[in-house]
C-alpha cells in the first residue's frame, strides 16, 4: 500500500518524480545519508547498445561495477530484499521458447557478460541471516 511505503530513488542525476521521496546519488552510499529501508530493487545499468557504439568498459563499468557497489551497501544495510533485474543476455544471447534456470549462461558481447559478472558477484555473496537476493532475467 502506497500510503504506507516510502520510496527513494539512486541515480547519477536526481530529478523529482513523482511518488519518490527523494533520489540520491552513488556517492551518498557511501556517505551515510540514505535512509534505512526494508528492499532494495535494483534496475540501474547501461542498456544494451544495438549499434555497438558503446565501449566495453562503460558496461563493465556500470552494470558490473555499480551492481557491486549496491549489492555490498546492501549487505552492510538493515534491507533484507534485494532485487536485481539483470537481463536475457546475461545468460544467451538469443532466446527461443522458454529460458529456464539450468540454462548455462553463455552471453555474447560485453552488454551481456557485464550482467552475468553482476550477477555472479551477487550470487557468490554469502548471504546473511535473514536476507534474501532474487534475480529476474526480463527479455
Amino acid at each position: 500500500m502506497k500510503s504506507k511505503n516510502e520510496i527513494y530513488g539512486l541515480d547519477i542525476v536526481s530529478p523529482e518524480k513523482a511518488g519518490v521521496v527523494k533520489t540520491f546519488s552513488w556517492d551518498d552510499l557511501d556517505a551515510g545519508v540514505v535512509p534505512a529501508m526494508d528492499a532494495i530493487i535494483h534496475l540501474a545499468g547501461k542498456a544494451h547498445d544495438t549499434k555497438n557504439k558503446s565501449a566495453a568498459d562503460v558496461y563493465f563499468k556500470v552494470n558490473t561495477g555499480l551492481t557491486q557497489k549496491i549489492f555490498d551497501y546492501f549487505l552492510a544495510s538493515g534491507a533484507s530484499k534485494f532485487v536485481f533485474f539483470s537481463t536475457a543476455k546475461a545468460a544467451a544471447d538469443r532466446v527461443d521458447g522458454m529460458l529456464t534456470e539450468d540454462v548455462v549462461p553463455t552471453p555474447v558481447g560485453p552488454y551481456g557478460e557485464s550482467k552475468i559478472k553482476a550477477e555472479e558477484y551477487v550470487l557468490g555473496k554469502e548471504l546473511p541471516t535473514g536476507k534474501q537476493v532474487y534475480i529476474f532475467r526480463p527479455l
